[in-house]
C-alpha cells in the first residue's frame, strides 16, 4: 500500500509558498486582494501564519480549504534544498513558478495512490493496476525534476493521461452500483436540494455541489473527484468508502458529528 505521509501538507517546513506564490481577490473567501509573488500581511518572519487559529473569523475562509498535498515542504526542502526567497531572492520566480506545478503532480500521487488502495480495482483488474503503478512512478519521477523543467512540464497533458486511468478505477471500484440515472459528471447542483438522497455509486467527478443540501445523504462509493462542496451541508451523510475524497473538500463543507467519513480523513474542527 503505497504511504501517503510525504503529501500531507507540513507547514514546518515549507517558505509560506502559498502564502506567497499565490494570487488572491477580495471575496467571501478572502478578506483581502493579494497579487501573485507578494507575500500575505499575515505571513510572519517564521513563514507561520499570524492568523492560523483565526483564519475564519478574520475573513480567510479560502486559506482553511487550501492543501498543497505536501508540495510546499517538497519545493522548499528538496527542490531548492532548504534556500527560502528570503535567504534567496534570486530563486524566488522560480521557486513560485514550480510551486503550483509541484502542486498538480502531488495530487496526481495522491489520487494515483488512493487508487492502488481500492480492493476492487487490485484484485479485478491486474493490467489496470499495472498501469496505476507505472502512472505512480512517472510522476514521481516528474516530481523529482529540478525548478526549470518542472515550470517546463507538460502538465495538464500528464494529468489526462492520469485522469483516464482514475477514471477506469472508478467504473471498476463502482461496477456493481453505478446506474445511468447516476451519471453526474460535471453536473451544476449548486443549491439543489438533495436531503436524504440515495448516491450510491454515482458518478459526481467535478459537481457543482456548492451550498447543496445533502444531509443524511448516502455518498457510498460516490466519485468525488474534483466535487466543489463549498457549504454543501454534509451533516448526517455517509461517505463510506466515497471514491478521491479530499480533506479540503471536507474543510470546504459544512457536516456535523452524524457525517460517517472514510477512514483516512479526518472530521473538520469547524463542524
Amino acid at each position: 500500500m503505497p504511504d501517503r505521509t510525504d503529501l500531507l501538507a507540513d507547514c514546518g517546513s515549507c517558505f509560506g509558498l502559498c502564502c506567497v506564490a499565490l494570487p488572491f481577490a477580495a471575496s467571501t473567501d478572502f478578506a483581502v486582494d493579494k497579487k501573485a509573488g507578494q507575500p500575505c500581511s499575515n505571513l510572519r518572519t517564521d513563514f507561520r501564519c499570524g492568523i492560523h487559529t483565526r483564519l475564519r473569523e478574520e475573513g480567510f475562509q479560502g486559506c482553511t480549504v487550501y492543501d498543497c498535498f505536501g508540495a510546499g515542504q517538497r519545493v522548499s526542502q528538496v527542490t531548492f534544498g532548504g534556500r527560502s526567497w528570503r535567504d534567496d531572492p534570486g530563486s524566488a520566480p522560480s521557486m513560485y513558478a514550480a510551486f503550483p506545478v509541484m502542486r498538480q503532480l502531488h495530487e496526481l500521487l495522491w489520487y494515483l495512490s488512493e487508487a492502488l488502495t481500492m480492493e476492487a480495482a487490485h484484485s479485478l483488474g491486474a493490467d489496470l493496476g499495472a498501469d496505476l503503478r507505472g502512472a505512480l512512478d512517472a510522476t514521481e519521477r516528474l516530481a523529482a525534476s529540478d525548478a526549470e523543467t518542472l515550470v517546463e512540464l507538460d502538465v495538464a497533458g500528464h494529468r489526462a493521461g492520469v485522469n483516464d486511468l482514475l477514471l477506469r478505477t472508478s467504473e471498476l471500484v463502482r461496477a456493481g452500483v453505478r446506474r445511468k440515472r447516476m451519471e453526474r459528471r460535471g453536473a451544476d447542483l449548486m443549491g439543489a436540494k438533495l436531503r436524504g438522497a440515495d448516491l450510491k455509486g454515482a458518478n459526481l467527478r467535478g459537481a457543482y455541489l456548492i451550498a447543496a443540501d445533502l444531509r443524511g445523504a448516502d455518498l457510498r462509493l460516490a466519485d468525488l473527484i474534483g466535487a466543489d462542496f463549498r457549504d454543501a451541508d454534509l451533516r448526517g451523510a455517509d461517505l463510506t468508502g466515497a471514491l478521491f475524497l479530499t480533506q479540503s473538500q471536507l474543510n470546504a463543507a459544512r457536516g456535523d458529528t452524524a457525517t460517517v467519513l472514510p477512514a483516512t480523513l479526518a472530521r473538520p474542527s469547524h463542524w
